[in-house]
């Protein structure tokens, strides 16, 4: 697109003083100074026209301007040879006339183009009002215009190809009003630019009008007058073309379509009643005559009645399409919740009248959020209108697909129960949305986890719609891109966690969170090197709950940021304290604290780390925070950016439970991890017998993480055996039953400042 370069407001200014100037001179001057006036009017005039559209519009804009242009060239050529040739301009006009004027109707074209080109550009609604309102207009203005100006001018003079080419430049100039009113009356910026071609085209009509009276004898007028008002035309239309606000007339405008106010009714029923009132007063004339007159004023009872009806349907349309809107999704136009609970309400008595059941499919796709935030949200539409189209391919005329939430769909079917169409229709829907979706950035590949909820009819529809999203949360957690039934244990479920979701809000304003730390202890030494801080949770309403129970719960509600916080900064200040009671010369103790998959894509959690690092003045070598390779495998660029910037702010990462969840030996490299912890279920099967599969795995991860640099942590170590075992293998640090459990930090203090004997013992 080309550079567009702006006009300031002084070129404006500046264009219509010497316009006013020189239309002065024209209007009053000398008469040896009108000419020249007359002229720089037109000069100036083709100038701005070149000048204002090219540095205020980009290239594919300036269409209706170069028509605008054009006609302004026609218009002075048709006035250089008038001047240049008086006999074309003589009264009564004679076959010379017709010189100038081979250049005028064409201009006129042009003009009428431009302006076209400016309707289609800026008007945004198809049915508009202001289209029939505008013709209206111009209908009352031509019936008027024939009846007291052409009618009379042809009938008093004789009819020649003369006259009639000049009595029909009033007509043509009603068209042109007829346009810019509609550019008026369509809404939009009624900006400068705007009502100077309002003044430009009134300009027109009446010198026009003028110049028929004239030349058809009907008035007796100086040229000069006609001549005054075409340059004031020449003035409006390129200071139009220099105002910034031009931008407006070939750029879509909103368009507000309001209630039919007081003003335009009143022109409406003008327009309306003049032309019956005159065609009923005037006396009869010629055959011709009355017949273009008739036909006019048919022509404005039928614009009329068009109106009428075409507001009646744009009524109706805009109706229809809220009913649609509050009754159907706007990306997929899929039903919405609203309609797919009352569909499944109407189906309810007929279905136990005929024995068969209601069946609800749940579908929700697994780790949809990942798509938003990789590719965006236009890339996640896409796949969601994709999704809806494969699942409207796999059902039945007489089920409905409904969409209830970002990617929440729900198919709804009735059937007989013996068919089990429901779990069949699970099952093919699983496999139709693991192929691969074909979107813009290319092909995308998802699972979708599906819950199923069946009635006889006896359920709410709101109520089947909720047992159906149960079964699908059991089927996201039995490992995603599976199908669920529900069953009555399933609502005994959620009810539960509903209960444990409400006790675990203010959990922490209640002094209801505790912090317990397990010792991590170097194996070759059997001194204590630092204590994994795990979070606990004793309910006043529901006693000590688990933390598999209450941590998943705090992560799906995004609570486990703000826990997360408070366990960070709990650890760091107990970590202090066990500082202050080492002796000199003892080791450097660490503490080792759990980050959640929802605060290692939360932005704070870098800045909360580096605030607590320069508040307490903690050594960042001493906290050590731990990622599950699970969390960061789902999104691992994201998790990079905000590993990396942990990492450079000293801190030591751990991956957590290594070898459980992905595969992800490839990409430990990638991570800025200075710690590995082999995950309990290696570490349990070990030191038992030499044929164990276990055993090379975890003398692998040992070879290739020492390889890279990393210490190694084995969690759940529980016998002497397993100990023994990884001594042998070279393990760094050992965590587990066999050297304490996660306590109270007063239960560990022994740990700070071991007696000889007790270090003794644990080496």
């Amino acid at each position: 697109m080309t550079n567009v370069r702006g006009l300031g407001p002084s070129a404006v200014r500046l264009h219509l003083a010497l316009g006013a100037v020189l239309l002065a001179i024209l209007a009053f001057g000398p008469v040896w100074a009108q000419t020249p006036a007359f002229v720089l009017i037109m000069v100036c005039g083709v100038v701005a026209l070149h000048v204002g559209p090219d540095r205020l519009l980009p290239a594919d804009q300036r269409k209706p301007w170069r028509h605008i242009r054009y006609a302004a060239y026609l218009f002075v050529i048709a006035s250089v040879i008038r001047a240049a040739v008086p006999s074309t301009m003589t009264t009564p006009p004679t076959t010379m006339a017709l010189i100038p004027n081979a250049f005028v109707v064409p201009a006129y074209l042009f003009l009428g183009s431009a302006f076209s080109g400016m309707l289609r550009r800026r008007r945004a609604a198809d049915d508009d009002p202001a289209r029939i309102d505008a013709l209206l207009v111009g209908l009352a203005g031509a019936f008027l215009t024939w009846t007291f100006v052409i009618a009379p001018a042809v009938d008093g003079s004789g009819t020649t190809v003369i006259r009639v080419v000049d009595a029909f430049f009033p007509i043509i100039d009603v068209v042109l009003l007829v346009l810019v009113a509609q550019l008026m009356l369509a809404g939009g910026a009624r900006q400068p630019a705007l009502w100077l071609l309002v003044v430009a085209s009134a300009d027109m009509f009446v010198a026009d009008l003028l110049f028929t009276l004239r030349d058809a004898e009907m008035i007796s007028m100086p040229q000069h007058v006609v001549d005054v008002l075409f340059a004031a035309m020449f003035v409006a239309i390129p200071a139009a073309a220099l105002h910034p606000s031009m931008r407006t007339l070939t750029q879509p405008q909103k368009i507000v379509i309001r209630d039919l106010g007081r003003v335009r009714l009143a022109v409406i029923a003008t327009v309306m009643v003049v032309p019956t009132v005159v065609a009923t007063l005037m006396p009869l004339g010629s055959v011709a005559n009355n017949l273009v007159r008739a036909l006019l004023c048919a022509l404005v009872v039928l614009a009329v009645l068009v109106r009428v009806v075409r507001s009646n349907n744009s009524r109706v349309r805009a109706e229809r399409a809220n009913r649609r809107r509050a009754t159907h999704d706007a990306l997929t136009d899929l039903p919405n919740r609203e309609l797919l609970s009352d569909t499944v309400a109407s189906w309810a008595d007929r279905v136990a009248d005929e024995g068969q059941e209601i069946s609800l499919l749940f579908i929700d796709l697994d780790r949809f959020k990942m798509i938003n935030d990789h590719w965006g949200h236009g890339v996640g539409d896409e796949l969601l209108c994709e999704v809806a189209g494969r699942l409207s391919a796999q059902v039945r005329t007489q089920d409905i697909v409904a969409r209830i939430g970002g990617d929440e769909f729900v198919v709804a079917l009735a059937s007989p129960s013996h068919l089990r169409l429901a779990d069949s229709l699970a099952e093919r829907l699983l496999v139709e949305l693991a192929r691969p979706f074909k979107l813009s950035v290319g092909e995308v590949v998802i699972s979708a986890s599906i819950g199923v909820a069946k009635s006889h009819g006896g359920a709410h529809a709101l109520e089947l719609i909720r047992d159906a999203d149960t079964a699908m949360y059991k089927a996201k957690g039995s490992g995603r891109n599976a199908v669920a039934l529900f069953d009555t244990s399933l609502r005994e479920q959620v009810r539960d966690r509903v209960k444990l979701e409400q006790s675990l809000r203010g959990a922490g304003e209640r002094g209801e969170l505790a912090v317990h730390f397990q010792p991590i202890v170097d194996v070759r030494s059997g001194d204590i090197d630092g204590f994994e801080a795990l979070m606990r949770w004793n309910s006043a309403e529901h006693g000590f709950v688990r933390p598999d129970e209450f941590i998943p719960i705090a992560e799906e509600t995004g609570m486990i940021v703000e826990m997360g916080e408070w366990l960070l900064r709990e650890s760091v200040r107990q970590l202090l304290e066990w500082q202050a009671m080492r002796r000199p010369g003892d080791c450097q103790l660490h503490v080792s604290v759990n980050v959640a998959v929802r605060q290692l894509r939360d932005g704070s959690l870098v800045n909360i780390v580096d605030e607590l690092l320069r508040e307490t003045g903690l050594a960042p070598s001493s906290l050590w925070l731990e990622i599950t390779e699970s969390g960061v495998m789902e999104d691992i660029e994201t998790a990079l950016l905000t590993l990396n910037a942990l990492h450079s702010l000293g801190v030591v990462l751990c991956i957590d439970d290594f070898g459980t969840g992905y595969s992800s030996l490839s990409y430990l490299h990638r991570l800025p991890v200075g710690v590995v912890k082999i995950d309990r279920a290696f570490i349990s099967r070990i030191g038992v017998s030499q044929d164990d599969g276990d055993e090379p795995i975890v003398r692998a991860v040992l070879a290739m993480t020492h390889a890279m640099g990393h210490r190694v942590v084995a969690e759940g170590v529980e016998t002497q055996a397993q100990r023994d075992w990884l001594y042998g293998q070279g393990c760094d640090l050992i965590q587990g039953w066999f050297y304490g459990k996660a306590d109270r930090p007063e239960n560990l203090t022994h740990w700070i400042r071991p007696q000889p004997q007790e270090a003794a013992y644990l080496s």
